[in-house]
């Protein structure tokens, strides 16, 4: 079959510029409700590539993301987030994007063409085959990504792939291919949006089903998370007088801010 780029197909959607408001939302919430469908498809193959990541990181390998613009962004995000959801050390999940740390907020030019920058930018984490990459491309053809990809193969580094497009060259890349095909988007090209909600949703999947196999989730609450305000204290209050049957709110929240997590508060009761 030969390649096609889905998301570069043209709207199914004529005339943006004259629709109303209420039929913009109406379109692009019809066209957002394909993509749970989309990614449900292609649970096996996010189960094969979750199970190879969850293997590296009990072995206590690394998890990385390597992806362009808003593929880029959204590895980023979820590297960011487990820290402070799952107590885990920063370091851990790890986001690349092509561009650097200015390409998070910018537009960088020509950045996910640089083929021999992927290597570079990788090897400043000290890169080695007991780690894992994702590499992350709504096109499947993201030179950066592919590179990237290409290299961990020769330095036997494990590696997965999410894109949009059937038979991507970035599958053919990847020991565990993912591609979840949610068809062309609303505004034609952009995909920052049915592609990049795919893409969010599997790398959710990907670090939340690796954390609980990793022992950072007890029953379904966050025992590990981060006090890092308000909100989150008294939620972690509320766990531990659950969980611990206390009955004094006083008492809870002098244990918690005393051991930092409601699983060591819990341990230490």
């Amino acid at each position: 079959m030969a390649f096609e780029r889905i998301t570069e197909q043209s709207s199914l959607y004529r005339h943006l510029e004259k629709k109303s408001i209420e039929e913009i939302t109406r379109n692009i919430n019809e066209e957002d409700a394909k993509v749970a469908a989309a990614v449900k498809n292609v649970l096996p193959q996010v189960n094969d590539l979750i199970g190879a990541v969850v293997k590296k990181m009990k072995a206590g390998g690394r998890l990385f993301y390597i992806g362009a613009g808003t593929s880029g962004r959204l590895g980023i995000l979820d590297a960011s987030e487990c820290p402070p959801t799952f107590g885990v050390p920063q370091g851990l999940v790890i986001g690349v994007i092509a561009g650097g740390k200015n390409a998070i907020e910018n537009a960088i030019e020509n950045a996910e063409d640089n083929e021999a920058q992927a290597w570079k930018d990788l090897n400043e984490y000290h890169i080695s085959p007991a780690d894992f990459v994702v590499g992350i491309a709504s096109s499947g053809t993201t030179p950066y990504v592919m590179s990237a990809l290409e290299y961990c193969r020769k330095h036997q580094i494990v590696t997965g792939s999410i894109c949009c497009n059937p038979d991507s060259p970035i599958s053919k890349l990847a020991d565990y291919p993912v591609e979840v095909i949610v068809g062309p988007e609303f505004v034609t090209g952009s995909t920052r949006m049915k592609s990049g909600t795919a893409q969010k949703m599997i790398l959710n999947m990907i670090t939340t089903t690796a954390m609980i196999q990793l022992g950072r989730v007890e029953d379904n609450k966050m025992v590990n998370m981060q006090l890092t305000n308000k909100k989150v204290v008294n939620r972690g209050v509320k766990m531990l007088m659950e969980k611990g049957n206390l009955k004094n709110l006083d008492e809870a929240t002098t244990l918690l801010l005393k051991y930092k997590s409601v699983k060591k508060a819990l341990e230490n009761l």
